[in-house]
């Protein structure tokens, strides 16, 4: 999959990677990717809220150690 942006929000806690991850969005156009990692476990649950809530898709989510990849499509 062709990642047009990605966004390091490692060691950053709720709610600042979904804020950083909507600003990263705003600057997209519509149909291309962010990848966003994250150390916070609880942002798994809040990119899959952040998605339904902003019509934003999330394609896939992954975690690799303690790292919690989410790719997520512009709507």
């Amino acid at each position: 999959m062709n990642v047009n942006k990605e966004l390091d929000a490692r060691g950053l806690n709720c709610p600042l990677p979904i804020l950083k991850a909507k600003k990263a969005l705003a600057d997209m156009t519509s149909g291309q990717i962010l990848r966003v990692v994250s150390t916070d476990a609880g942002s798994v649950r809040d990119f899959q809220a952040f998605a339904k809530q902003t019509g934003n898709e999330l394609v896939e989510q992954q975690t690799v150690g303690a790292d919690h990849f989410s790719l997520l499509k512009r709507r």
